[in-house]
């Protein structure tokens, strides 16, 4: 996957402070994502975006668009990219 296409598929970091508690306790970042974005591609933009290895995705319908839920091996990983993305 190009890094174009990457960006189209993520659209954004969501930031609240029920997601920053999510990557102390969970490794998980959250993103809002194309509407159309499956998985594993979501998976792949991030790889491609952000060279960090996914665990899981999990993705929710809100109100704010589409919700993906980014679990990473290690707090660290999460954390050190919460502050390269500028959410910490």
């Amino acid at each position: 996957m190009n890094v174009e296409t990457a960006m189209k598929i993520i659209v954004k970091p969501y930031i609240t402070e029920k997601t920053f508690a999510m990557i102390e306790n969970e490794n998980k970042i959250c993103f809002i994502v194309e509407l159309s974005a499956k998985k594993p591609e979501i998976a792949e933009a991030v790889n491609t975006l952000y060279k960090q290895k996914v665990i899981k995705v999990n993705t929710a319908r809100t109100i704010y668009g589409k919700k993906a839920f980014v679990q990473f091996e290690t707090t660290e990983k999460a954390r050190d990219l919460a502050t390269k993305i500028g959410m910490l």
